[in-house]
């Protein structure tokens, strides 16, 4: 009898485990266009490893600062993401997110990093020959905190035939006041090899700048094409970045660009971000599934 239960026990251990999601840290893409190997992780749902099953994939970004192991190491985003499907709040999918550096997920003014290149024309392929994706834009979607916001945004809107939905978190989105307004040595130091260091003497924002400020996308962008994405846009009363966030929901409002919109307690912390991913993740899962 002993032996009989050791050995029950031993194979609900390993169907336990053989259910388990998986996460796997710090792999790396070849990057022609930038000219490096950039990593990434990604988090594969329960089950993928036990089926041919394909999934939808959300790309999900880090901020400034934070490289690939953000999300996973102090976002919690496997545990998050287990109990939100466990309990049917989200679909099962997968989960890319890649390092980005401090590139804010652009192509700088003078062609030096081409991030974004990157992230279209290399990880979405990379991703889809490599993984079990549905690679269509109706199961690709898009989201982020603060650095990452301000590019899940950029990815969704100057890309909208390759993301279905997009979900910044505390996204960094500046009004041309406050971009004006930034200290020269804020500037010199964040900004300048990104978007030129003479920005700021013109008072104004530079095409470069305008082509990559969502409050600006919004302005002058196609609506039509802005409305193929749905947007799930979420900023605490206390972040310093509400200001922008208002705006571009007032901008969106203004171009009757469908959304929705969240403002609660916090700041920009990753206890806002981690409480926040749960809402995420069901709302991009209906995106998924229109």
């Amino acid at each position: 009898m002993r032996v009989l239960i050791l050995v029950v026990s031993v194979l609900g251990f390993a169907l336990a485990n053989a259910q388990q999601s998986i996460l796997r840290e710090s792999l790396k893409v070849k990057s022609v266009v930038l000219g490096k190997d950039v990593e990434y992780c990604i988090y594969l749902p329960t089950g993928y490893d036990a089926t041919n099953r394909r999934y939808p994939v959300l790309y999900l970004l880090h901020g400034y600062s934070d490289d690939e192991t953000g999300w996973t190491q102090f976002g919690e985003a496997q545990h998050i993401s287990d109990k939100a499907i466990a309990e049917g709040e989200s679909t099962p999918m997968i989960i890319v997110m890649p390092d980005a550096g401090v590139s804010w997920y652009i192509n700088s003014y003078d062609g030096k990093v081409k991030y974004e290149d990157f992230f279209i024309k290399e990880l979405i392929p990379h991703i889809d020959a490599g993984f079990r994706t549905r690679p269509t834009r109706e199961f690709r979607a898009v989201a982020g905190l603060s650095m990452g916001g301000h590019g899940s945004f950029l990815m969704a809107t100057r890309h909208p035939d390759l993301f279905s939905a997009c979900a910044p978190l505390s996204g960094a989105f500046w009004t041309e006041g406050e971009v004006v307004k930034t200290p020269d040595d804020v500037w010199a130091n964040y900004f300048a090899d990104l978007y030129g260091k003479d920005l700021k003497a013109a008072d104004r924002l530079t095409p470069h700048m305008k082509s990559y400020s969502g409050i600006e996308i919004v302005k002058s962008g196609n609506v039509d094409e802005l409305k193929k994405v749905k947007y799930y846009i979420d900023c605490g009363d206390d972040d310093f970045l509400i200001e922008g966030n208002m705006a571009l929901h007032l901008e969106m409002k203004k171009k009757e660009i469908p959304h929705e919109f969240r403002v609660r307690d916090g700041v920009h912390d990753w206890t806002y971000w981690r409480t926040a991913l749960p809402d995420v993740l069901k709302f991009i899962s209906q995106s998924f599934h229109r």
